[in-house]
């Protein structure tokens, strides 16, 4: 489905995978909680990879016989922090915005980037950001088996609704986050006040739609309705201190306008804990709409300690 030339991945399987973190990329793929499977993307961090060697080898994956260990450990030739990165609605791991952005964290951080059920190559069927809340901890869970200290989240769209929840329900777990970073996120469910969003019920409620969907957009979407209805992502913010929570909007969003935004801060700060909120200048909606500066300037806010 991309596009774009990631080099060569290698097929893993997680158990055959050291504690250290990588220096290769590795494509593999997981299993969640409730067995469906969600294809996966390491990408090591570039930014403190100075061997032209080395440089090689983790780009191009010219060693293809297994993923090498970095001698060391984590502070040797990658950071200790990884950041798992969660799509929007209809993307994927594969998508030319995701790897992009990608690109943009790695220069900070390792990334883990992977395909919300229903989306590109994973299994199962979308729940449009209910049960993702299993893909995304089955992601963070591999970031750290592969001997991460500090793992961090980031979504766009739906899936800045998926690292709200995830933030708020994982708290304790082996799955939990350091910090997380939501982008173009709703606040609430069942919005309709924007003709984008119109569009987007009707993809996701009729037959019809749920067809171009599976045809035309790549997303095999559930036709069951959520019961129970899951936490909203407002409900969710004052259930994430201490862990810190970054909220970035933009103001030019076709989807969902700044009182989205505005409601998770409050949210936040009800609950004594204000969260960080970046309204940004002419933006549209997630990963599409993100510019490089803003890319980096998150990255770089994802992998501060």
């Amino acid at each position: 489905m991309s596009s774009e030339a990631e080099g060569r991945f290698h097929i893993v399987d997680v158990s055959q995978i050291t504690s250290s973190p990588l220096r290769d990329t590795i494509r593999t793929d997981l299993r969640t909680d409730d067995g469906v499977r969600i294809e996966a993307i390491y990408q090591p961090c570039t930014a403190s990879v100075t061997d032209p060697a080395v440089t090689a080898t983790a780009v191009t994956g010219t060693d293809s016989s297994r993923a090498v260990p970095v001698p060391g450990g984590p502070a040797a030739l990658t950071s200790s922090t990884a950041v798992v990165v969660a799509h929007g609605f209809t993307g994927s791991v594969d998508r030319p915005a995701l790897r992009r952005a990608v690109r943009a964290f790695a220069r900070h951080a390792a990334v883990v980037s992977f395909s919300f059920r229903g989306h590109g190559r994973s299994g199962g069927l979308s729940t449009v950001g209910d049960r993702e809340v299993l893909d995304l901890a089955a992601a963070v869970r591999w970031a750290r088996e592969l001997g991460h200290a500090r793992v961090v989240t980031v979504g766009f769209s739906m899936g800045g609704s998926v690292v709200l929840r995830h933030a708020a329900l994982e708290r304790g777990t082996g799955a939990h986050t350091d910090a997380v970073a939501a982008v173009s996120a709703p606040a609430r469910w069942y919005y309709r006040g924007t003709p984008s969003m119109r569009r987007v019920h009707w993809v996701v409620t009729r037959p019809v739609g749920r067809l171009v969907g599976r045809v035309g957009l790549g997303t095999r979407i559930d036709r069951k309705d959520w019961s129970p209805v899951p936490l909203a992502p407002y409900e969710a913010v004052p259930l994430i201190a201490p862990t810190p929570l970054l909220v970035v909007h933009g103001d030019r969003d076709p989807y969902f306008p700044v009182d989205h935004p505005r409601m998770l801060v409050d949210a936040a700060a009800a609950a004594g804990a204000p969260a960080e909120l970046w309204l940004e200048r002419g933006m549209g909606h997630a990963e599409n709409a993100a510019g490089e500066e803003l890319l980096d300037r998150l990255g770089a806010w994802l992998a501060r300690p």
